[in-house]
């Protein structure tokens, strides 16, 4: 709740969703949300499936959710610079596909925040 945009609601589901238990790495984290990317090979051929779906779907919505809400409210940080700057890449088209994209780094870097105190860069409390 320390950071503008996310309130008490957005703290409590993401803590009893998912920030309270212990993950290895980052891949686990966004894994456990259904965050995570699922690539498929055959021989020469590699895709990109998107994301998994697999996870936790109260978790997954309500990173959607923040994820927009951080674009608005935190327009300085470095996930909204990255954020804005793939979409003018592509000339403002995928913002619904950037926009998970952005809710799986957004998850990765509150998880880093809550277990080692690493505070998200250009983030305004």
């Amino acid at each position: 709740m320390g950071l503008k945009g996310i309130g008490s609601e957005f703290a409590a589901v993401l803590w009893s969703e998912g920030l309270f238990r212990s993950f290895a790495n980052r891949k686990q984290v966004a894994a456990y949300a259904g965050l995570a990317p699922t690539p498929w090979q055959s021989g020469a051929l590699a895709h990109e499936q998107g994301v998994s779906k697999a996870g936790n779907p109260r978790l997954r919505t309500t990173m959607i959710q923040l994820a927009w809400l951080w674009v608005r409210h935190q327009p300085h940080s470095a996930l909204t610079r990255w954020f804005q700057e793939r979409v003018q890449r592509n000339g403002g088209r995928l913002r619904k596909t950037l926009i998970v994209a952005l809710a799986r780094k957004l998850l990765v870097a509150l998880w880093k925040y809550v277990n080692s105190g690493v505070v998200i860069e250009g983030a305004i409390a």
